[in-house]
């Protein structure tokens, strides 16, 4: 695949009120699930909404053009306009998720009578959990229960408006939107702050990593700990499920993302973060390449990482070294886009990069993997009357 192509570039729009350090660093950034809309933590207690109509060709253009004539623009087309959530304390977790459609005759619905509408949650400093809806800017709750950071979010994706947050104060909580915010569980087990945390696509797992050397693994149905995953020499600080449930990725201050079967607990490989000294001038300084976050692509045969060493990889799922990297500024997160094509980062000093990320044509072989994995576990496929070699392809042994 070609090298990644930085397409453009969003700053925060504001002076930084408070000491840089602790509010200026992009720490999340979030597509909505159909694409439409894209969130960032700029900082400055502020959330930006971008409306996201956007083609590669005119995401190009969007980085050239100057901010008033395409506001103008904007209004000339009758298009959704940029939207700014006032959240009154530093943004650290974002998460998007589709309202279902209002029922005539329910009790006070977040948006109109027969139309879906998209939430936002945003996890702040002080521990609350504000949830936005995205079109009127209006704040649907105030979820209370966490005592410091609530660091990252994830709603479940089949619509079901169940949202779990994990904060520094070591705990995971788990929040019912449907039932007016109520909270269902609190999952302990941690013993550090707790950085990340990832709901499977089929919601039957989650999991959680703090700052330890194993992430936990934690069943959706019973809010019970499933296994330790024990592999990594440092913290574990990033992880995700593949689009079929079937992979997870778990990425360390230990250089190195781990892949596993959820199911087995078993490691399928290690991908190393090696330092490509020839790609960036480091001058005199010393960089590690301390992980800070990891990704699937849509179709689930890539990866993405970014690491302290300034590098955006991009890793393909058969191969044990990048097939792609990209300099950028000090990188905190990336996500790509629900509909592949390009990947987001967020930086330290607040900014917002979009870069091209390989387009690829899944074979009909992946595609019935995906289809059979989307609802079969591991052991389901190893009980299944077919060749040794069929089911090490199903279950991810070989590609």
């Amino acid at each position: 695949p070609e090298e990644p192509v930085l397409l453009a570039e969003l700053k925060p729009g504001r002076p930084q009120r408070y000491d840089w350090k602790s509010s200026c660093e992009t720490w999340s950034v979030a597509f909505s699930p159909d694409g439409a809309w894209f969130a960032w933590s700029q900082g400055h207690c502020v959330v930006k909404l971008i409306p996201w109509p956007l083609g590669e060709a005119e995401l190009c253009k969007t980085s050239e053009r100057k901010s008033r004539s395409s506001k103008a623009e904007a209004r000339s087309r009758g298009v959704a306009k940029e939207k700014t959530l006032e959240c009154g304390q530093i943004v650290w977790g974002l998460a998007f998720s589709a309202w279902p459609v209002a029922e005539a005759g329910e009790k006070d619905p977040p948006c109109a009578v027969g139309l879906p509408c998209l939430i936002l949650a945003t996890g702040l400093n002080d521990g609350q959990i504000k949830v936005w809806e995205v079109q009127t800017g209006h704040l649907l709750f105030s979820l209370l229960g966490h005592q410091d950071v609530v660091r990252d979010l994830s709603f479940a994706p089949n619509g079901s408006l169940i949202l779990v947050s994990a904060s520094r104060d070591k705990t995971l909580r788990v929040w019912d939107l449907s039932r007016d915010g109520r909270q269902v569980q609190v999952l302990s087990g941690h013993v550090q702050w707790v950085y990340c945390c990832s709901i499977s696509p089929d919601c039957s797992m989650l999991c959680s990593a703090a700052g330890e050397k194993s992430a936990l693994l934690w069943s959706m149905r019973s809010y019970t700990l499933i296994r330790r995953l024990e592999g990594h020499q440092s913290s574990v600080v990033s992880c995700d499920f593949s689009p079929d449930s079937a992979l997870l990725v778990t990425a360390s201050y230990d250089a190195c993302v781990i892949m596993w079967d959820p199911y087995t607990g078993e490691q399928l490989r290690t991908l190393r973060h090696v330092p490509l000294h020839s790609a960036v001038d480091y001058s005199s300084e010393v960089h590690t390449s301390s992980l800070r976050s990891v990704c699937f692509s849509p179709e689930g045969l890539y990866l993405a990482t970014v690491a302290d060493d300034r590098l955006l990889r991009i890793w393909a799922l058969d191969l044990r070294s990048p097939v792609a990297f990209a300099p950028m500024t000090n990188g905190l997160c990336c996500m790509y886009f629900p509909h592949g094509g390009f990947i987001a980062t967020g930086t330290r000093d607040g900014h917002v990069q979009f870069w091209t990320a390989p387009r690829v044509l899944s074979s009909l072989k992946h595609l019935c993997r995906k289809a059979l994995r989307t609802f079969l576990t591991t052991y389901q496929v190893l009980a299944l009357p077919i060749p040794r070699k069929l089911k090490e392809f199903l279950t991810y042994r070989t590609f």
